[in-house]
């Protein structure tokens, strides 16, 4: 009888250290995982105040205005969970952003180009939210998408029209001299 005791007993200390030693692993395996989570929020802030800054640099912004810009970013966690999906989603707004903030600029030609994109970004940060709490999950979601449409530049009609009747004479003619090539050959 004192046997089966020992052995019981034995058994339920081994037990109980195999329990500790998994919770343990689990527990420095859940830590791990808030780690990478926060350093990934944390560069993805980091990336987005950099281009702002240089943004900056380039005069499409303000250097006040950097501040009330990274609030898009620094704000996306106030009223949202903190999982893979709306970490991805992060990212998504960040690279949204700034990727139309590029192409836009790219395609400047002139100086009043480059004061009407500035004009684009102003009306564009009027838009966002003041308070922290009203950066929420409909916000990112639905009218972030558009207010960045607001930053992207369509031409006006009749200037695609005046482009068009420019470049189809020069098209016609080269139509012609196509034919007539091959007439000849």
């Amino acid at each position: 009888m004192g046997y089966i005791v020992f052995l019981a007993l034995l058994l339920l200390i081994t037990l109980l250290g195999c329990y500790w030693i998994i919770e343990s692993n689990r527990q420095k395996a859940i830590e791990a995982e808030k780690k990478r989570f926060n350093q990934r929020v944390k560069k993805i802030n980091n990336d987005f105040k950099i281009k702002l800054i240089e943004f900056s640099e380039a005069k499409l912004i303000r250097p006040k205005n950097i501040g009330s810009l990274h609030q898009i970013t620094s704000n996306y966690f106030v009223v949202q969970a903190h999982n893979e999906e709306n970490l991805n989603q992060l990212e998504y707004i960040s690279d949204l952003f700034i990727n139309t903030v590029i192409a836009e600029a790219s395609r400047l030609q002139s100086e009043a180009e480059h004061d009407q994109l500035a004009d684009r970004l102003q009306y564009f940060m009027a838009q966002l939210p003041r308070n922290g709490i009203e950066f929420n999950k409909t916000f990112y979601q639905e009218t972030f998408p558009s207010l960045v449409e607001t930053i992207k530049f369509y031409p006006s009609i009749e200037s695609i029209d005046d482009h068009q009747q420019s470049i189809a004479p020069q098209e016609i003619e080269d139509l012609n001299r196509q034919e007539q090539l091959t007439e000849l050959t």
